[in-house]
Protein backbone atom coordinates (compact mmCIF):
# COMPACT_ATOMS: atom_id res chain seq x y z
CA UNK A 1 0.00 0.00 0.00
CA UNK A 2 1.07 3.47 -0.59
CA UNK A 3 0.77 6.05 2.09
CA UNK A 4 0.96 10.03 2.08
CA UNK A 5 3.66 11.07 3.69
CA UNK A 6 2.89 14.17 6.59
CA UNK A 7 3.67 17.62 4.39
CA UNK A 8 4.87 19.66 7.28
CA UNK A 9 7.76 16.90 6.89
CA UNK A 10 10.78 18.35 4.73
CA UNK A 11 13.13 16.02 2.74
CA UNK A 12 17.11 16.79 2.12
CA UNK A 13 16.24 18.58 -1.21
CA UNK A 14 14.04 21.37 1.24
CA UNK A 15 10.82 20.13 -0.81
CA UNK A 16 7.51 18.58 0.63
CA UNK A 17 7.12 14.58 -0.22
CA UNK A 18 3.10 13.61 -0.36
CA UNK A 19 3.03 10.66 -1.41
CA UNK A 20 5.78 7.54 -2.64
CA UNK A 21 5.03 4.90 -4.55
CA UNK A 22 7.83 1.70 -5.34
CA UNK A 23 6.61 -1.11 -7.81
CA UNK A 24 9.16 -3.87 -7.97
CA UNK A 25 8.41 -6.37 -10.57
CA UNK A 26 9.79 -9.68 -11.94
CA UNK A 27 11.09 -10.59 -9.24
CA UNK A 28 11.33 -11.69 -5.22
CA UNK A 29 12.67 -9.27 -2.70
CA UNK A 30 14.07 -10.50 0.26
CA UNK A 31 15.95 -9.61 3.89
CA UNK A 32 14.58 -5.92 3.52
CA UNK A 33 14.06 -4.76 7.05
CA UNK A 34 15.34 -1.22 6.66
CA UNK A 35 13.89 1.93 7.74
CA UNK A 36 12.72 4.68 5.15
CA UNK A 37 12.26 8.30 5.21
CA UNK A 38 9.10 7.78 2.61
CA UNK A 39 6.66 5.04 1.87
CA UNK A 40 6.67 2.75 -0.54
CA UNK A 41 3.64 0.87 -2.55
CA UNK A 42 3.44 -1.71 -4.88
CA UNK A 43 1.88 -1.78 -8.17
CA UNK A 44 -0.36 -4.80 -7.53
CA UNK A 45 -1.97 -5.52 -3.56
CA UNK A 46 0.02 -7.14 -2.07
CA UNK A 47 -0.61 -10.99 -0.30
CA UNK A 48 -0.28 -9.67 3.28
CA UNK A 49 -1.23 -6.80 4.30
CA UNK A 50 1.49 -4.40 6.04
CA UNK A 51 1.55 -1.01 7.73
CA UNK A 52 5.25 0.34 6.71
CA UNK A 53 7.25 1.16 4.01
CA UNK A 54 9.60 -1.43 2.57
CA UNK A 55 7.99 -5.32 2.86
CA UNK A 56 8.27 -7.05 -0.04
CA UNK A 57 6.67 -10.16 -1.10
CA UNK A 58 6.47 -12.50 -4.05
CA UNK A 59 4.45 -10.67 -6.71
CA UNK A 60 2.66 -13.00 -9.65
CA UNK A 61 2.16 -11.29 -12.90
CA UNK A 62 -0.09 -12.52 -15.67
CA UNK A 63 1.58 -10.27 -18.03
CA UNK A 64 4.21 -13.02 -19.78
CA UNK A 65 7.43 -10.52 -19.98
CA UNK A 66 9.47 -11.27 -22.31
CA UNK A 67 12.35 -10.76 -19.53
CA UNK A 68 11.19 -13.96 -18.20
CA UNK A 69 14.15 -16.58 -19.34
CA UNK A 70 14.66 -20.07 -18.48
CA UNK A 71 16.04 -20.78 -15.44
CA UNK A 72 18.35 -22.87 -17.15
CA UNK A 73 20.74 -20.59 -19.31
CA UNK A 74 23.54 -21.30 -16.62
CA UNK A 75 23.93 -24.52 -17.99
CA UNK A 76 23.40 -23.55 -21.55
CA UNK A 77 26.68 -21.09 -20.96
CA UNK A 78 29.09 -23.68 -19.85
CA UNK A 79 28.13 -26.36 -22.15
CA UNK A 80 28.49 -23.49 -25.35
CA UNK A 81 31.96 -22.29 -23.56
CA UNK A 82 33.06 -26.38 -23.29
CA UNK A 83 32.50 -26.75 -27.09
CA UNK A 84 33.69 -23.59 -28.03
CA UNK A 85 36.78 -24.41 -26.57
CA UNK A 86 37.63 -28.01 -27.51
CA UNK A 87 36.97 -26.13 -31.21
CA UNK A 88 39.58 -23.43 -30.45
CA UNK A 89 42.27 -25.96 -29.44
CA UNK A 90 40.73 -28.00 -33.08
CA UNK A 91 41.20 -24.58 -34.89
CA UNK A 92 44.98 -24.16 -33.46
CA UNK A 93 45.84 -27.12 -34.00
CA UNK A 94 44.70 -27.44 -37.68
CA UNK A 95 45.21 -23.68 -38.71
CA UNK A 96 49.17 -24.20 -37.90
CA UNK A 97 48.88 -27.57 -40.04
CA UNK A 98 47.05 -26.06 -43.03
CA UNK A 99 48.67 -22.41 -42.75
CA UNK A 100 45.64 -20.61 -42.59
CA UNK A 101 45.24 -17.38 -41.42
CA UNK A 102 41.34 -17.82 -42.00
CA UNK A 103 41.18 -20.54 -39.15
CA UNK A 104 43.98 -18.97 -36.90
CA UNK A 105 42.17 -16.07 -36.69
CA UNK A 106 38.84 -17.53 -36.51
CA UNK A 107 40.31 -19.39 -33.46
CA UNK A 108 40.95 -16.27 -31.82
CA UNK A 109 37.35 -14.71 -32.50
CA UNK A 110 36.08 -17.85 -30.94
CA UNK A 111 38.68 -17.36 -28.10
CA UNK A 112 37.09 -14.15 -27.30
CA UNK A 113 33.73 -15.64 -27.73
CA UNK A 114 34.35 -18.48 -25.03
CA UNK A 115 35.76 -15.35 -22.68
CA UNK A 116 32.58 -13.57 -22.97
CA UNK A 117 30.35 -16.70 -22.32
CA UNK A 118 32.29 -17.16 -19.22
CA UNK A 119 31.21 -13.69 -18.36
CA UNK A 120 27.90 -13.94 -19.53
CA UNK A 121 27.54 -17.02 -17.38
CA UNK A 122 28.88 -14.99 -14.15
CA UNK A 123 27.03 -12.20 -15.35
CA UNK A 124 23.54 -14.00 -15.20
CA UNK A 125 24.23 -15.73 -11.60
CA UNK A 126 24.98 -12.46 -10.37
CA UNK A 127 21.72 -11.10 -11.37
CA UNK A 128 19.74 -13.57 -9.27
CA UNK A 129 21.51 -12.70 -6.03
CA UNK A 130 18.94 -11.16 -3.95
CA UNK A 131 19.48 -7.48 -2.73
CA UNK A 132 21.27 -6.39 -0.03
CA UNK A 133 21.89 -3.08 2.31
CA UNK A 134 25.20 -2.34 0.07
CA UNK A 135 23.65 -3.39 -2.96
CA UNK A 136 19.97 -2.42 -3.10
CA UNK A 137 19.54 -3.34 -6.92
CA UNK A 138 21.42 -6.73 -6.14
CA UNK A 139 23.94 -7.34 -8.87
CA UNK A 140 21.43 -7.12 -11.93
CA UNK A 141 24.16 -4.21 -13.21
CA UNK A 142 26.94 -6.94 -13.92
CA UNK A 143 24.84 -8.32 -16.88
CA UNK A 144 25.31 -4.86 -18.30
CA UNK A 145 28.82 -4.82 -18.08
CA UNK A 146 28.71 -8.31 -19.62
CA UNK A 147 27.29 -7.46 -22.49
CA UNK A 148 29.78 -4.02 -22.91
CA UNK A 149 32.81 -6.36 -22.24
CA UNK A 150 31.30 -8.67 -24.61
CA UNK A 151 31.06 -6.14 -27.40
CA UNK A 152 34.87 -4.65 -26.59
CA UNK A 153 36.55 -8.16 -26.69
CA UNK A 154 34.86 -8.96 -29.85
CA UNK A 155 36.17 -5.73 -31.67
CA UNK A 156 39.38 -6.31 -29.69
CA UNK A 157 39.83 -9.84 -31.14
CA UNK A 158 38.54 -8.01 -34.85
CA UNK A 159 41.47 -5.83 -34.67
CA UNK A 160 43.99 -8.93 -34.11
CA UNK A 161 42.28 -10.22 -36.54
CA UNK A 162 42.62 -7.32 -39.25
CA UNK A 163 45.82 -6.85 -38.77
CA UNK A 164 47.34 -9.92 -39.35
CA UNK A 165 45.23 -10.52 -42.74
CA UNK A 166 47.27 -6.72 -43.56
CA UNK A 167 50.27 -8.70 -43.09
CA UNK A 168 49.70 -11.80 -45.09
CA UNK A 169 48.68 -9.68 -48.04
CA UNK A 170 52.68 -8.71 -48.32
CA UNK A 171 53.67 -12.87 -47.76
CA UNK A 172 51.21 -15.12 -49.46
CA UNK A 173 51.35 -18.18 -48.66
CA UNK A 174 49.90 -21.80 -49.69
CA UNK A 175 47.25 -23.26 -47.89
CA UNK A 176 45.85 -27.03 -47.33
CA UNK A 177 42.34 -25.94 -48.75
CA UNK A 178 40.77 -29.35 -47.73
CA UNK A 179 41.65 -29.06 -44.37
CA UNK A 180 40.28 -25.68 -43.99
CA UNK A 181 37.12 -26.98 -45.39
CA UNK A 182 36.65 -29.93 -42.72
CA UNK A 183 37.83 -27.83 -39.79
CA UNK A 184 35.52 -24.90 -40.48
CA UNK A 185 32.69 -27.52 -41.68
CA UNK A 186 32.97 -28.61 -37.78
CA UNK A 187 32.44 -25.11 -36.89
CA UNK A 188 29.39 -24.33 -38.71
CA UNK A 189 27.82 -26.96 -36.33
CA UNK A 190 29.33 -26.18 -33.56
CA UNK A 191 28.45 -22.33 -33.37
CA UNK A 192 24.84 -23.13 -34.83
CA UNK A 193 23.98 -25.27 -32.17
CA UNK A 194 25.30 -23.24 -29.58
CA UNK A 195 23.55 -20.27 -30.83
CA UNK A 196 20.57 -22.36 -30.90
CA UNK A 197 21.23 -22.80 -27.29
CA UNK A 198 20.59 -19.27 -26.33
CA UNK A 199 17.74 -18.52 -29.36
CA UNK A 200 14.68 -17.90 -26.83
CA UNK A 201 16.45 -15.35 -24.39
CA UNK A 202 16.59 -12.37 -26.99
CA UNK A 203 14.54 -10.21 -24.59
CA UNK A 204 18.13 -10.23 -22.39
CA UNK A 205 20.84 -8.53 -24.08
CA UNK A 206 23.51 -10.14 -22.34
CA UNK A 207 22.21 -13.63 -23.81
CA UNK A 208 21.47 -11.84 -26.98
CA UNK A 209 25.20 -10.67 -27.09
CA UNK A 210 26.06 -14.75 -26.25
CA UNK A 211 23.16 -15.70 -29.61
CA UNK A 212 24.76 -12.84 -31.95
CA UNK A 213 28.29 -13.88 -31.25
CA UNK A 214 27.67 -17.53 -31.76
CA UNK A 215 25.52 -16.78 -34.43
CA UNK A 216 28.33 -14.92 -36.19
CA UNK A 217 30.75 -17.69 -35.91
CA UNK A 218 28.58 -19.86 -37.84
CA UNK A 219 28.41 -17.51 -40.46
CA UNK A 220 31.83 -16.95 -40.04
CA UNK A 221 32.83 -20.85 -40.25
CA UNK A 222 30.68 -21.34 -43.53
CA UNK A 223 32.62 -18.15 -45.02
CA UNK A 224 35.90 -20.53 -44.52
CA UNK A 225 34.11 -23.35 -46.04
CA UNK A 226 33.74 -21.63 -49.30
CA UNK A 227 37.06 -19.87 -49.28
CA UNK A 228 38.47 -23.40 -48.85
CA UNK A 229 36.57 -24.72 -51.54
CA UNK A 230 37.70 -21.84 -53.79
CA UNK A 231 41.39 -21.95 -52.84
CA UNK A 232 41.22 -25.66 -53.46
CA UNK A 233 40.06 -25.24 -57.37
CA UNK A 234 41.35 -22.22 -58.36
CA UNK A 235 45.13 -21.78 -55.96
CA UNK A 236 44.52 -18.27 -55.10
CA UNK A 237 46.79 -17.87 -51.83
CA UNK A 238 45.14 -13.97 -51.24
CA UNK A 239 41.23 -15.22 -50.92
CA UNK A 240 42.29 -16.72 -47.39
CA UNK A 241 43.21 -12.72 -46.17
CA UNK A 242 41.19 -11.12 -48.11
CA UNK A 243 38.14 -13.81 -46.59
CA UNK A 244 39.86 -12.52 -43.28
CA UNK A 245 38.73 -8.53 -43.60
CA UNK A 246 35.20 -9.73 -45.20
CA UNK A 247 34.31 -11.53 -42.09
CA UNK A 248 35.92 -9.06 -39.84
CA UNK A 249 33.37 -6.44 -41.70
CA UNK A 250 30.57 -8.23 -41.29
CA UNK A 251 31.11 -8.86 -37.40
CA UNK A 252 32.00 -5.21 -36.70
CA UNK A 253 28.50 -4.24 -38.15
CA UNK A 254 26.54 -6.87 -36.34
CA UNK A 255 28.63 -5.82 -33.38
CA UNK A 256 28.11 -2.10 -33.37
CA UNK A 257 24.23 -2.19 -32.00
CA UNK A 258 25.41 -4.84 -29.33
CA UNK A 259 28.09 -1.70 -28.05
CA UNK A 260 26.11 0.86 -28.93
CA UNK A 261 23.26 -0.57 -26.61
CA UNK A 262 25.37 -2.09 -23.68
CA UNK A 263 26.95 1.34 -23.40
CA UNK A 264 23.99 3.41 -23.17
CA UNK A 265 22.39 0.86 -20.20
CA UNK A 266 26.53 1.21 -18.53
CA UNK A 267 25.81 5.15 -18.75
CA UNK A 268 22.23 4.81 -17.16
CA UNK A 269 21.09 6.20 -20.81
CA UNK A 270 17.32 5.35 -21.67
CA UNK A 271 17.03 1.51 -22.85
CA UNK A 272 16.62 1.40 -26.68
CA UNK A 273 12.88 1.20 -27.73
CA UNK A 274 11.58 2.86 -24.38
CA UNK A 275 9.72 6.47 -25.38
CA UNK A 276 10.54 8.81 -22.95
CA UNK A 277 8.80 11.51 -24.82
CA UNK A 278 5.99 9.02 -24.90
CA UNK A 279 6.27 8.33 -21.31
CA UNK A 280 6.21 11.57 -20.50
CA UNK A 281 3.35 12.03 -22.46
CA UNK A 282 1.15 9.85 -20.86
CA UNK A 283 2.20 11.00 -17.46
CA UNK A 284 1.17 14.22 -18.43
CA UNK A 285 -2.25 13.66 -19.21
CA UNK A 286 -3.35 11.59 -16.41
CA UNK A 287 -6.16 12.73 -14.53
CA UNK A 288 -4.91 15.19 -11.45
CA UNK A 289 -1.85 16.01 -13.09
CA UNK A 290 -0.68 19.54 -13.43
CA UNK A 291 2.77 18.76 -14.26
CA UNK A 292 5.70 15.85 -14.47
CA UNK A 293 9.36 16.44 -13.80
CA UNK A 294 12.40 14.34 -12.84
CA UNK A 295 11.33 12.02 -14.81
CA UNK A 296 14.53 9.26 -15.03
CA UNK A 297 14.18 6.23 -17.43
CA UNK A 298 17.27 3.17 -16.83
CA UNK A 299 18.51 -0.06 -16.86
CA UNK A 300 18.76 -1.99 -13.53
CA UNK A 301 20.03 -5.02 -16.08
CA UNK A 302 19.81 -5.91 -19.27
CA UNK A 303 16.41 -7.25 -18.94
CA UNK A 304 14.61 -4.61 -16.36
CA UNK A 305 13.89 -1.20 -16.66
CA UNK A 306 13.38 1.19 -13.90
CA UNK A 307 11.77 4.91 -13.57
CA UNK A 308 11.31 7.58 -11.44
CA UNK A 309 8.77 10.51 -11.64
CA UNK A 310 7.61 13.20 -9.75
CA UNK A 311 3.82 14.66 -10.49
CA UNK A 312 2.26 17.36 -9.60
CA UNK A 313 -1.54 17.02 -8.57
CA UNK A 314 -2.72 19.89 -6.85
CA UNK A 315 -5.81 18.33 -5.96
CA UNK A 316 -3.91 16.25 -3.37
CA UNK A 317 -3.55 12.52 -3.26
CA UNK A 318 -5.00 10.13 -5.55
CA UNK A 319 -4.55 6.67 -3.43
CA UNK A 320 -3.64 3.39 -4.01
CA UNK A 321 -5.65 2.66 -7.39
CA UNK A 322 -4.72 5.67 -9.29
CA UNK A 323 -0.80 4.06 -8.91
CA UNK A 324 -1.61 0.82 -9.21
CA UNK A 325 -3.73 1.92 -12.95
CA UNK A 326 -0.16 3.99 -13.57
CA UNK A 327 2.24 1.05 -12.66
CA UNK A 328 0.27 -1.37 -14.72
CA UNK A 329 -0.18 1.30 -17.88
CA UNK A 330 3.59 1.73 -17.86
CA UNK A 331 4.60 -1.94 -17.44
CA UNK A 332 1.83 -3.06 -20.31
CA UNK A 333 2.53 -0.26 -22.77
CA UNK A 334 6.48 0.86 -21.85
CA UNK A 335 7.74 -2.00 -20.44
CA UNK A 336 8.61 0.00 -17.66
CA UNK A 337 9.36 -2.69 -14.51
CA UNK A 338 9.91 -0.50 -11.58
CA UNK A 339 8.30 2.66 -11.01
CA UNK A 340 8.62 4.99 -8.39
CA UNK A 341 6.12 8.22 -8.26
CA UNK A 342 6.43 10.75 -5.77
CA UNK A 343 3.29 13.39 -5.51
CA UNK A 344 3.84 17.02 -4.97
CA UNK A 345 0.89 19.21 -3.93
CA UNK A 346 2.44 22.54 -4.98
CA UNK A 347 1.34 24.13 -2.33
CA UNK A 348 4.98 24.16 -0.03
CA UNK A 349 7.49 27.49 0.78
CA UNK A 350 9.28 26.68 -2.37
CA UNK A 351 8.97 24.87 -5.49
CA UNK A 352 10.58 21.30 -5.96
CA UNK A 353 13.97 21.71 -6.72
CA UNK A 354 14.09 18.88 -9.32
CA UNK A 355 11.64 20.68 -10.89
CA UNK A 356 14.13 22.24 -13.87
CA UNK A 357 15.09 19.34 -16.14
CA UNK A 358 18.47 20.75 -16.35
CA UNK A 359 18.62 18.84 -12.72
CA UNK A 360 18.72 15.76 -11.74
Amino acid sequence: MAHERNPSRPDSHGHDHHGHDHAHHGHDHHDHGQNHEHDHGHGKPAKSGHDHGHSHHGHDHGHGHHHHVPTNFGARFLLAAALNGLFIIAEIVYGFKANSLALLADAGHNFSDAIGLLLAWGAWALAKAAPRPTFTYGYRGASIMAALLNALLLLIAIGGIVFEALERFTHLQAVQGTTVMWVAAVGIVVNGATAWLFASGQGDLNIKAAFTHLAADAVVSAGVVVSGLVMTWTGWLWLDPTLSLVVSGVIVWGTWGLLRDSGRLALQGVPSGIDYAGVKAHLSQLDGVDGVHDLHIWGMSTTEVAMTVHLLMPGGHPGDAFLHDLQTAMEDRFSIHHVTVQIELGNGPAPCEQAPDSVV
